[in-house]
């Protein structure tokens, strides 16, 4: 997958894992890598066809397991 050009528009529906990090570091308050995101979708975060995440998806994926407790969620921390 493509980086990001520095001046082309992000598309929240559709960002590469080092894209989803930068926006998900500077908009929660918490580093985010990407290879904390890379664990959350081995462990079955939802991804679109070409491999980008859907940050609305992903963030419901995250409240899922949350309220679930099954240990996934690698930018939680864990």
């Amino acid at each position: 997958m493509a980086e990001h050009a520095p001046n082309a528009a992000l598309n929240p529906a559709a960002l590469s894992i080092a894209d989803a990090a930068r926006v998900l570091t500077r908009f929660g308050g918490t580093p985010v890598t990407g290879a904390m995101l890379r664990a959350d979708v081995e462990a079955g975060a939802p991804t679109n066809a070409d491999g980008s995440l859907n940050l609305v998806h992903y963030a419901a994926w995250l409240v899922r397991e949350m309220g679930s407790g099954s240990g996934g969620g690698g930018t939680r921390g864990d």
